[in-house]
């Protein structure tokens, strides 16, 4: 995975719910292209709302696309991400 730029690390220490998110590489085959809104998230998971119904995403088994209203976007590895969520800030993701 290449070096993170700083919208990613920006993206990956803050809140996760209401970005846009897509899944661009998983070990679940069933999971690849899958996209929506996150809509919630739990240490190891992401709930995210598609056109047919909410889906809920273990984080390490996939690479994530985020976006966010502003136009940032983020490619971060879900291992990455797996922690509770209010201890994204207290222990930083690194790049």
């Amino acid at each position: 995975m290449p070096r993170r730029n700083d919208d990613d690390k920006e993206i990956a220490r803050g809140e996760l719910i209401c970005l846009g998110a897509e899944v661009i590489s998983s070990t679940d085959p069933t999971l690849l292209g899958l996209s929506g809104t996150v809509v919630d998230e739990t240490k190891n998971t992401l709930i995210i709302r598609t056109a047919s119904g909410d889906k809920k995403v273990p984080k390490g088994v996939a690479v994530f696309r985020f976006s966010s209203t502003s136009g940032k976007r983020a490619t971060i590895e879900g291992r990455s991400l797996v922690m509770k969520p209010e201890d994204k800030l207290r222990r930083g993701i690194h790049g």
